[in-house]
């Protein structure tokens, strides 16, 4: 096989399933805004989605079961095998039951159903075929539509399970809009890491002061700004108004454009040259939003000012890998 006949057929599979998730996706309808409403019913009253399926689909159920939970949305996963020996215990009144199986004849999954519903808890059924067993079984049936799976047998799960994985993920984004679950509560659930410090941390707890803060008024010339600069070994020089307001900025890239072009700055007022009016941000913002303002505008340096525009701080994108942010 050749290395054409290889990228051809990765891309014939890709293909396949691309088509299969724009099935899925326009096959949303009535069914989704079912389960939508039994799953956010569950959850306000307490309850928690219990996530099932066998084989391939015990793999999607994991991770559907992880996102929910990260996202606000109380969820556990189980084995249908293990449960039917004793892990039935792990589901409690106020729960629903999410069970996933793309034919919707599993064996194991089917059998765990009658046993979750002598326990009066509601049953929602991921299937693709509406007219199986499992859809029969349940109280709210969500359809995923692909057209057909991308392994030439048709047998391997491929298709089925990836449109199965976007179909969850859209119900965990549904469900933080639906119940108001915003960065500080995702910040809660998600305390270690760089995720969870950019979206705990405010910009006052990362922002440079005092005499790390190269700070001037809008008098100096450039050669202040550069000992400034070097003396809070800083990337860049704040320049202020008379009243505290910042003025500008004026970086060492700055310098370095400046030098290399020939001329001789460095007694100038740094007035002139500095960018005016530059991006800023204040001090109760989040670092996550630091990092986004980094990386939209493609700076590396950035004021940090108080409600009527007077420098109180800076960010420099070098301190935020210290501090696990980024």
């Amino acid at each position: 096989m050749d290395n054409a006949a290889i990228l051809s057929l990765a891309w014939q599979v890709m293909e396949t399933e691309i088509e299969g998730l724009r099935t899925a996706q326009a096959a949303l309808g009535d069914d989704f805004l079912a389960t939508v409403r039994l799953l956010t019913e569950t959850l306000d009253k307490g309850g928690k989605i219990v996530v099932t399926g066998v084989g391939k689909n015990l793999h999607i159920a994991e991770k559907l079961s992880a996102t929910l939970a990260s996202t606000g949305s109380t969820s556990v996963v189980m084995n249908p095998i293990q449960a039917m020996h004793g892990d039935l215990g792990i589901i409690a009144g106020n729960d629903v039951l999410l069970a996933l199986s793309f034919s919707g004849e599993s064996e194991e999954v089917i059998k765990l159903i009658p046993a979750v519903r002598r326990l009066e808890i509601p049953v929602i059924g991921m299937v693709g075929n509406p007219d199986s067993t499992l859809a029969r079984l349940s109280d709210v049936v969500l359809c995923v539509r692909i057209g057909k799976e991308a392994c030439p047998f048709g047998m391997a799960p491929t298709t089925s399970t990836t449109a199965t994985l976007a179909v969850g993920d859209a119900l965990a984004m549904v469900l933080i809009d639906a119940r108001h679950f915003d960065k500080a509560s995702y910040a809660r659930l998600h305390p270690a890491g760089a995720i969870g410090r950019a979206l705990v941390l405010r910009v006052r707890d990362i922002m440079r002061t005092g005499d790390r803060l190269a700070s001037l008024p809008l008098s100096a010339s450039v050669m202040d700004a550069v000992m400034a600069m070097t003396a809070a070994k800083s990337g860049a020089a704040l320049l202020t108004h008379t009243d505290g307001r910042l003025a500008g900025i004026f970086t060492d890239g700055d310098l370095r454009r400046l030098l290399s072009e020939g001329t001789d700055i460095l007694h100038s007022h740094v007035s002139p040259v500095m960018t005016h009016k530059p991006v800023s941000v204040t001090d109760d913002a989040y670092a996550v939003d630091v990092l986004r303002i980094f990386e939209k505008y493609k700076i590396d340096d950035l004021p940090v000012v108080d409600a009527v525009g007077r420098l109180t701080g800076y960010v420099d994108i070098q301190d935020l890998p210290k501090m696990k942010v980024m």
